[in-house]
């Protein structure tokens, strides 16, 4: 009988284990999934090296809204949507700021500099060679792109290709 209490003891001790351990990784993963950069919160600030190798700052609170656009020159919907995001910045330059940021831990740079090239890209590229901006921004599929107004905050966060059309809408909507 006095064996019987025991098992009994340690099944319900396990028991217990088991389920405070998973409400602990529940609160954790839940937290996690809070802190991605996501709409109506504040675009986390970063500082990247552009091509040149000067240092770019880029989110939080802008004179313009801002485009973030997160890519990789693999990326075959990143080569579609390039042209439209270069007559998107020369036709709003005026209120829209477009920032190309290379996720070059994944990506190779020689590439993404012939991307820019061949694609005649005359808006910021940055290159996050460690991928912290890119992690920073919980970007696992490219394209994603953030609209960020002028105080800062998210509007929208967009993965994969819209048309140049709806973007066109965006813009008049956040600026």
């Amino acid at each position: 009988m006095k064996r019987a209490w025991s098992m009994a003891v340690v099944i319900v001790i396990l028991t217990i284990l088991a389920v405070y351990q998973n409400q602990t990784l529940t609160m954790r993963s839940s937290a996690t999934a809070e802190v991605k950069p996501k709409i109506g919160y504040l675009a986390p600030s970063f500082e990247l090296p552009d091509l040149s190798g000067r240092t770019v700052r880029a989110g939080g609170a802008s004179d313009k809204l801002t485009m973030i656009n997160f890519w990789a020159s693999w990326c075959g919907p990143c080569d579609l949507e390039a042209p439209d995001l270069q007559e998107l910045h020369e036709r709003h330059a005026d209120r829209l700021l477009l920032i190309g940021v290379n996720s070059t831990k994944y990506d190779r740079e020689r590439d993404a500099r012939r991307f820019v090239e061949e694609h005649e890209l005359t808006f910021p590229i940055l290159m996050d060679r460690k991928g912290n901006v890119t992690e920073l921004y919980k970007v696992s599929q490219f394209p994603t792109t953030l609209l960020v107004d002028k105080d800062g905050i998210i509007r929208e966060r967009v993965v994969g290709v819209l048309s140049k059309t709806h973007w066109e809408a965006l813009i008049d909507k956040w600026s």
